[in-house]
């Protein structure tokens, strides 16, 4: 058994860290292949190699039905107490990985009793390792799902994760402890991973020359994740795109999809939407949208009559807020009227085209109704004089 000078002198030597990851390994199987505390259990038994594993090996798997049937439920008992519901699903997730590394050293451990050979014990002690390795990869995959989930549950407007960034930051987490596990199980196989690093730079390096565009959609998608201009079922007017306005439906990591108004879905590359101005009618402290009803009168009308007139189809409307309150202004002497606009809120911006509608058609009435004349452009052609050839 490897002592804990070892350990010092093995990172203090200057040895790269596959050497001492190596050697980590190779200790802790020294440590799984010294069961002393067991051997008097197993002299009752006989002296025979492999009656002696699959001895160690049936203790071992005894142990982890214990942990599994015993332990784990008086755990999930205590925790079942406590206010917050990650404990009770951590100590679910942690019977699983427990009771497999239980039995699996175990299997190592027997395979020492056995007097199988050397070289067929390495590769099954590797082969255990990377099982080890993958149960936890999985379990930690699946922690670090459950801590982010929980942390946007409870974020705060500014925060970093939240629920519109939960899916990068999910997919980050997953992707460190996958390539994390891929490496430590080349090493408990004792593959040197430096030409695999070497080879994986440069190929990197023409991947992102040859795929810029693609590379350029998919940063940018990932900083609007993080900074959340927009987020899905918004209503967008993308300035520099034709005067694009829609429905956000999707949000991925290599475009943005809009759902316009006449149901037709616009795929734009994220690039464009980074470097666009993207005018959101959802965003704000609400999500209700004003609208303007432009309308001109006669210079003769009573323009505290038009203002009660306008107030009264705006509160008139079903469809429009109570909150914030309608108002009115009177915004210019036109060329050949009185300028006004109503100012209300509806509460969603996709109702706009609608409303708008109605209420252009209730003022025209109201004003039929109450005389008030709307003047339109009109000219008038007085001939001076005829010429002398006329007919």
């Amino acid at each position: 058994m490897a002592s804990e000078n070892e350990d010092t002198e093995i990172l203090e030597s200057g040895e790269p860290v596959e050497s001492a990851l190596k050697s980590g390994m190779e200790q802790l199987v020294d440590k799984i292949d010294v069961p002393d505390q067991l051997e008097p259990v197993i002299a009752l038994f006989g002296n025979h190699p492999w009656v002696k594993g699959l001895i160690v090996l049936l203790i071992f798997i005894v142990l982890a039905k214990v942990v599994e049937w015993i332990v784990m439920p008086l755990v999930r008992r205590l925790t079942s107490h406590t206010s917050t519901h990650i404990d009770d699903l951590i100590v679910q997730y942690l019977r699983s990985p427990l009771f497999w590394t239980l039995a699996l050293i175990g299997i190592v451990a027997s395979s020492s009793m056995m007097g199988i050979d050397e070289s067929v014990r390495s590769t099954l002690v590797s082969f255990v390792i990377s099982v080890l390795i993958l149960l936890w990869m999985l379990f930690a995959v699946r922690i670090s799902k459950l801590l982010l989930s929980e942390a946007s549950r409870r974020a705060k407007p500014n925060a970093v994760v939240r629920p519109q960034t939960l899916p990068l930051f999910t997919n980050i987490a997953a992707i460190t402890i996958i390539v994390f596990a891929v490496y430590f199980i080349f090493q408990s196989w004792h593959v040197d991973m430096t030409a695999w690093l070497a080879s994986a730079g440069i190929a990197g390096i023409a991947i992102g020359f040859a795929a810029k565009d693609t590379l350029a959609n998919l940063f940018s998608g990932v900083f609007i994740m993080a900074d959340s201009p927009y987020k899905i079922g918004d209503y967008v007017v993308l300035d520099d795109g034709g005067g694009i306005r829609g429905k956000v439906t999707h949000i991925g990591i290599r475009s943005t999809r809009l759902l316009t108004r006449d149901d037709v879905e616009v795929t734009i590359p994220n690039s464009i939407m980074g470097n666009s101005k993207v005018v959101n009618e959802s965003g704000g402290p609400h999500v209700k949208y004003r609208i303007r009803v432009a309308v001109g009168v006669a210079y003769s009308s009573d323009i505290d009559q038009v203002r009660d007139v306008l107030m009264s189809v705006a509160r008139e409307s079903e469809t429009v807020c109570d909150q914030p309150e309608s108002r009115v202004r009177f915004r210019a002497f036109g060329a050949s009227s009185l300028d006004f606009e109503l100012l209300c809120w509806v509460d969603n911006p996709e109702l706009r085209g609608r409303v708008l509608d109605a209420l252009n058609s209730a003022v025209y009435k109201r004003f039929l109704m109450e005389g008030i004349e709307i003047p339109f452009a009109k000219q008038d052609l007085y001939i001076k004089e005829m010429p002398d050839n006329a007919v």
